[in-house]
């Protein structure tokens, strides 16, 4: 019979019989209680701990019910085959998920991490009540499915707005709802049905992406960036047969480019004639420090080629994981049966949450107030990094919402990189971002989260790494 040294905490507000099965699980689960070891009777557990055999039952009703335990009646309550540590394979949830794409999940933002916006400007109260009250009005609803496409409202205010800001003209039916990028992205893949043809993907480009198009079995083909965005000649050269192309047309990621007209044709005239797909990661929408945004890819297509994917993750918060994709209308119907099968949208709350902010104009305005913080934040780094090293670095300014330093061959930016989040900064390494050896080394300094007054400290420390 299993000896069970079960500590109960009477002070706690966690009920007795919950302790005594969480106690028996975890000695289940770390190999104390092997597989087929009998526990204490009810009555000599009850009496060895000072409770009640009621109580006892209970945690072991839990056990069974789990299958933790089986109950063999007379002959007692025993571990379950299987459910031994030796059975169960070691797992460490801290190890690290795309390590050179992502710093930490869950952390407060560090100066220059990439890919979240601003902590101190968004307007969280406004945005609490917001959620607040859609949260209060979800709860309310009658309890049915929602729209596995999305909330309708939500559609119609997206249409609406990439009609408005990015030159799309779309109707709600073409909007699907998605969890961030990664959701939108995964329902392309699965609506398009491409099987195992190829694709293109810019170099440099997101490695998230490059990823992802691997773990669907497509065939990743490298082609060029330039100062004209993707070469589409060189993509024709290199991956002949490609069926998909994967572009940040708006501002290129990482290098922050805007692709040209022509190379925006030369890319829509390949795909009508190779019947092949264009997916748009149109990540910052109109987020454009200088100038005004260039009209979104779709708003040229006239094929139905393109399928334009956004997402609320850098102009509100990557956390609500929210995105969305646009397909051409004779898609509509066959991404609604795969979004109702295996990739319904996200919890309606937050749907709606959004819906309010985009209809009553809080959208618009963050928009503005951001592109006027982060220009002014921009400013005051490359200013900083010229002070501090006017002939040492190699400095691109335009680069989305990050400064990007570019280094020697022999440098290593992933160890620079690795090196300043001792320090609490966290640039990212460009080098994962690009396919063809050898990578182009350089760092990544994102403008969002930037504090004027550690600023001269910041870069300074960070300028000794790079040298």
């Amino acid at each position: 019979m299993a000896a069970l040294p079960i500590q109960l905490d009477r002070a706690r507000r966690t009920p007795l019989a919950a302790q005594i099965y969480l106690a028996i699980r975890e000695g289940i689960e770390n190999g104390r209680l092997g597989s087929g070891a009998r526990l204490p009777s009810w009555q000599d557990l009850a009496a060895q701990l000072g409770v009640s055999r009621g109580t006892v039952r209970v945690a072991y009703e839990r056990l069974i019910a789990e299958q933790f335990a089986i109950g063999l009646g007379p002959a007692g309550t025993h571990v379950a085959e299987g459910r031994s540590r030796s059975s169960i394979s070691d797992w460490s949830p801290e190890a690290p998920l795309l390590p050179d794409l992502f710093y930490k999940f869950g952390n407060a933002p560090l100066p220059f991490q990439m890919g979240v916006p601003a902590q101190d400007a968004f307007p969280f109260k406004l945005w609490s009540r917001i959620l607040t009250r859609q949260t209060r009005h979800v709860a309310a609803a009658p309890v049915t499915y929602p729209d596995p496409r999305g909330d309708p409202e939500l559609r119609e205010e997206i249409a609406a707005y990439l009609g408005l800001a990015r030159g799309v003209r779309c109707s709600p039916s073409q909007v699907f709802v998605t969890g961030g990028f990664s959701g939108a992205l995964g329902l392309a893949i699965r609506g398009l049905e491409l099987g195992k043809t190829g694709a293109w993907i810019e170099d440099p480009g997101f490695p998230l992406t490059r990823t992802a198009l691997g773990l669907a079995g497509l065939t990743v083909t490298a082609v060029p960036v330039d100062e004209e965005g993707l070469d589409v000649a060189a993509g024709v050269r290199l991956a002949p047969k490609a069926t998909l192309a994967v572009v940040t047309p708006g501002q290129q990621a990482p290098l922050g480019l805007t692709m040209s007209l022509p190379r925006r044709l030369a890319l829509l005239t390949w795909a009508r004639r190779n019947d092949a797909w264009i997916i748009e990661d149109d990540y910052l929408s109109e987020l454009q420090l200088t100038g005004r945004a260039a009209p979104a890819l779709a708003s040229l297509d006239h094929g139905g080629r393109v399928l334009h994917i956004g997402s609320f993750s850098k102009t509100i918060s990557p956390a609500l994981r929210l995105g969305f994709i646009v397909v051409p209308p004779e898609l509509s119907r066959r991404f609604g049966e795969f979004a109702a099968c295996l990739a319904p949208a996200p919890a309606a709350a937050v749907q709606r949450g959004v819906a309010e902010f985009l209809r009553d104009g809080h959208y618009l305005r963050h928009l503005r107030r951001m592109k006027r913080l982060y220009a002014d934040r921009r400013e005051s780094l490359l200013r900083c990094l010229e002070e501090k090293a006017p002939n040492s670095i190699k400095l691109r300014a335009t680069a989305g919402l990050a400064v990007v330093i570019l280094l020697p061959k022999s440098a290593s930016d992933v160890d620079i990189a690795s090196r300043a989040l001792q320090f609490g900064l966290a640039p990212s390494p460009l080098s994962p971002w690009c396919m063809q050896r050898p990578r182009q080394q350089g760092l990544l300094l994102c403008v969002t989260n930037l504090n004027e007054r550690r600023l001269p400290a910041d870069c300074r420390r960070l300028l000794e790494l790079a040298r």
